[in-house]
């Protein structure tokens, strides 16, 4: 018998992903895109539980032209019941055919000069929903600063850790439904005095407070 391990291998994955690709975006020319109609992000409400929106962030032009998302939304909030406030950054595609995509925080953190300690995948349950929510969970330090980083790719209902699923999932969905929007989701805590565990918590909250209003605004 042949030995077919290298099939398992990387370098077959890559390819694998690539061949996909080229078929996806072959057969998605010969059909115009359904892309359709979502709830503006500037209105993800400025409440969620404990947590109050305590400022409304603003997405630099130069900054808009490199993530070429359709929507943009930057906020941070405070909570009444943790003293560690939290970050949302949500970017909306409303299809990937034209060359949009999420930027992977991992890829564009270590820019900014943010140096990477820990990165992993952790589960997170969130009320109305049977599974827990796989996300990313990556620890990143700059000069004297920490910060807990958890983010996730989304399709409606379908939350992807893995970037390497996520885009399998972009052409499921355009050979399948002929549509490829698509949101990367982060949030980001400080860790103060190098003691993670109140910023696992307040970003836990964050999430399970803020999961099911901001799932209203992609489509169904």
């Amino acid at each position: 018998m042949h030995n077919l391990s290298f099939l398992r291998g990387p370098v077959a994955k890559m390819l694998t992903v690539v061949l996909l690709l080229q078929v996806a975006i072959v057969y998605g020319f010969t059909r115009t895109e359904v892309i359709p109609q979502n709830r503006p992000l500037s209105e993800v409400p400025t409440q969620f539980n404990s947590w109050t929106l305590r400022e409304e962030g603003v997405v630099e032009k130069e900054v808009q032209d490199v993530l070429k998302a359709d929507e943009l939304l930057t906020r941070s909030y405070a909570s009444t019941e943790h003293r560690i406030g939290a970050h949302l950054f949500v970017a909306y595609f409303r299809t990937q055919r034209a060359g949009q995509a999420p930027h992977s925080p991992k890829n564009c953190l270590p820019g900014s000069g943010w140096v990477p300690s820990l990165s992993d995948t952790v589960h997170v349950p969130v009320p109305g929903r049977a599974e827990p929510l796989e996300v990313n969970r990556y620890v990143v330090g700059k000069g004297d600063q920490k910060s807990l980083v958890m983010y996730w790719y989304q399709s409606r209902d379908r939350v992807v850790a893995s970037e390497y699923k996520a885009k399998f999932y972009v052409i499921a969905d355009a050979l399948r439904y002929n549509r490829t929007d698509t949101a990367l989701v982060r949030v980001v805590v400080p860790i103060v005095d190098n003691d993670m565990e109140p910023s696992v918590k307040a970003a836990q909250d964050f999430i399970q407070s803020f999961y099911a209003p901001l799932r209203k605004h992609f489509p169904a």
